[in-house]
């Protein structure tokens, strides 16, 4: 997994509008919160998804811009958004080339059994697109929250 000092991979994908994107184009003047999650409509995902989106005018105040990825299809991405009222860019990285990269594709233990997928983290860049703050294995419940305050206080 990608480390805080580590610089963002220069990879695109498809946003939920369909249009090829890097991830340096869609950072914000001080950078942007990058988070993966595993499925577009999931009760942790919606979640996730509506706390970045209810704190999106802060994280732009701040400077930051916040990307969601997935490896849904652009129209999930695109229905997630519209059903939701989300502001803020979905990329689609169903050739997994993105979780590959940042090393959020692992084994996971769901009842008993392994398989694997996106282990929920989120990765704080900044306008330079290096990392400064991973925050692994995310709990959905307040963590948009805890990213705000992190910020503010190193802002």
């Amino acid at each position: 997994m990608l480390q805080a000092g580590m610089t963002v991979p220069e990879l695109s994908a498809q946003n939920q509008h369909g249009q090829q994107q890097t991830l340096r184009q869609l950072l914000g003047h001080k950078g942007g919160i990058i988070y993966f999650y595993p499925k577009d409509n999931t009760p942790g995902c919606t979640l996730e998804a509506n706390d970045f989106q209810s704190l999106q005018p802060s994280f732009q105040e701040l400077g930051y811009t916040v990307i969601g990825i997935s490896r849904d299809s652009v129209q999930s991405h695109a229905g997630f958004c519209s059903k939701y009222g989300l502001g803020f860019t979905l990329l689609s990285d169903q050739d997994g080339s993105l979780c590959q990269a940042f090393g959020v594709w692992q084994e996971k233990t769901n009842y008993g059994k392994t398989s694997m997928g996106i282990v929920r983290t989120t990765f704080v860049v900044d306008g330079q697109s290096v990392i400064v703050k991973v925050y692994p294995k995310v709990k959905t419940k307040g963590h948009a929250e805890q990213v705000l305050l992190d910020l503010r206080v190193t802002s």
